[in-house]
């Protein structure tokens, strides 16, 4: 068995063309899978020379999406992270069409919080029109990535 067969398929990373400054991943929802999400959206955003308070920011987002994607979708889930005339956008996907929103969370809540938290530190977020992807986006300085 080579290396590359040796390692399940849901974790291995699929980037595009360097030029085109994106990845894709696809798993099965599993919890330790967020925290793969996050090791990985790192590695990259260290290649593409983001970094401080802006790439915690991104990474917080994807963990915030795919434990909502976890823990709500159905099916397969899918991490797009691409990076595209200074904004850098994430885009997570599963099957369930209920759109993430937002949600009060009273202080004794041990969760309900994520979405707000995306929607503070993007630029911008939303959901497509058929519910079973949340997107994020997050302004790039110039010089960066």
């Amino acid at each position: 068995m080579t290396p590359a067969t040796s390692v399940a398929p849901a974790t291995l990373a699929k980037p595009v063309p360097p030029s085109a400054g994106a990845f894709e991943v696809s798993f099965i929802p599993d919890k330790a899978r967020v925290r793969q999400m996050r090791t990985i959206t790192t590695a990259f955003l260290r290649k593409w020379d983001v970094s401080g308070p802006l790439a915690e920011c991104i990474v917080l987002a994807v963990s915030e999406l795919v434990t909502n994607a976890v823990q709500h979708g159905y099916g397969e889930v899918g991490l797009r992270v691409r990076y595209v005339a200074g904004e850098l956008r994430i885009e997570v996907s599963d099957g369930n069409p209920q759109p993430a929103e937002l949600r009060s969370a009273d202080d004794d809540d041990e969760s309900g919080r994520g979405m707000f938290l995306v929607a503070f530190f993007s630029k911008d977020w939303g959901v497509s029109e058929d519910g079973t992807t949340t997107w994020a986006a997050f302004r790039v300085p110039m010089g960066r990535a």
